[in-house]
């Protein structure tokens, strides 16, 4: 039988791109090369695409870029085509593409964007559609529809950064009354992996993580401090999702911060979660509950906070998560009895039952 051809997309114009490379390498690992014949793009941070053949650990490390054989390539968005057109001096080829896996964080990756260009070219593709992709990964409208699903979350209180800067004494007054007290967190709404988030202890600490919010997107979102365990849960699947046991992280750093997640290996992970198991299945109902509601299919991985009086809250939907060798989804899933072959293969599998089913 004829291996099914994947693409795998990496790097990207986001602040995530040395993530997605470190991410990508461990997936292209684990696609099982029996079944599978694997074909690589790669998106510069200008935007350029790239057709490669090397290595995943030049891919890992950046260097993949200065490969003499990449070539200019890029998806079709006609469904005629169905695959990468490939550019040269001499000519231009087509390969086609039976599911397309994108290993890409952060904004144009997992926003809906590049969602969009799938979704036009007919071809199958690992992960959640383009309105769960967007809605999950602006933290703002996520925030918006878990309130109105019922689902317990930090209080909040949000504003555009074109309206602060031309008040600002006004929204600050609107960030000390909605949510009475201090430290908070003021994220921008639409970024991923805690980049241009700040904890903000006083008032002068809030101008300037406002700043720097500001930095990242053009709205501004700003929450209560929540004291309580960062416990994440895996969920995988399209119609009949399921949830992966709970963990657990014990941060290196004062919040779970880009530097935490994947560069500080001082950051402790703990599976199953030190919470009661009560709380455990309360983590993984309410995951499940949200993945739903906001519509996701193939993987997210959905963060919440366990305070130490039983509260769960959930934090943010992560519709594409790290799969580095510190990241908490494919550990997760390890865990479930799904290591990382038998997991890109499931993903691969679901990327394609969508197309079959309609989902």
């Amino acid at each position: 039988m004829q291996k099914k051809r994947i693409a795998v997309i990496f790097g990207g114009r986001s602040s995530e791109h040395e993530v997605s490379r470190v991410s990508a390498a461990y997936v292209i690992d684990n696609i099982p090369q029996d079944k599978y014949e694997v074909v690589t793009i790669g998106i510069t941070k200008t935007g350029r695409w790239l057709l490669y053949s090397g290595s995943t650990k030049a891919i890992a490390d950046g260097s993949w870029e200065k490969a003499e054989d990449n070539k200019s390539a890029f998806i079709s968005p006609d469904p005629s085509v169905a695959g990468l057109t490939v550019i040269t001096d001499e000519d231009c080829n087509i390969i086609k593409i039976d599911v397309i896996f994108p290993v890409l964080h952060g904004k144009n990756g997992e926003d809906g964007t590049i969602q969009g260009l799938f979704e036009m070219s007919g071809i199958p593709y690992v992960g959640c559609n383009v309105l769960s992709s967007a809605a999950c990964m602006d933290k703002i409208t996520t925030n918006i529809l878990l309130e109105y699903f019922g689902i317990d979350q930090a209080a909040f209180t949000w504003f555009y950064s074109y309206d602060y800067k031309k008040s600002p004494d006004k929204y600050i007054e609107q960030v000390e009354t909605a949510l009475k007290s201090y430290p908070v967190f003021v994220k921008p709404s639409n970024a991923g992996s805690s980049v241009g988030v700040s904890k903000a202890h006083n008032r002068e600490e809030l101008i300037k993580a406002i700043d720097i919010a500001a930095k990242e997107d053009d709205r501004i979102l700003v929450e209560e401090n929540i004291n309580g365990y960062e416990v994440e849960c895996a969920v995988l699947g399209n119609n009949e999702p399921t949830a992966s046991i709970p963990g657990q992280i014990a941060p290196a750093a004062e919040f779970y911060d880009y530097d935490a997640k994947y560069n500080n290996a001082a950051s402790e992970l703990y599976i199953p979660a030190r919470i009661s198991e009560e709380l455990m299945q309360t983590v993984r109902k309410n995951a499940l509950k949200a993945y739903r509601a906001i519509g996701c299919t193939g993987l997210s991985r959905v963060d919440f906070f366990v305070t130490d009086d039983g509260r769960v809250l959930l934090n943010e939907i992560n519709t594409l998560p790290g799969f580095t060798s510190i990241s908490m989804y494919p550990k997760l899933m390890a865990a479930c009895d799904m290591p990382g072959e038998k997991l890109t293969e499931a993903l691969i599998d679901l990327a394609l039952e969508r197309v079959e089913k309609n989902v």
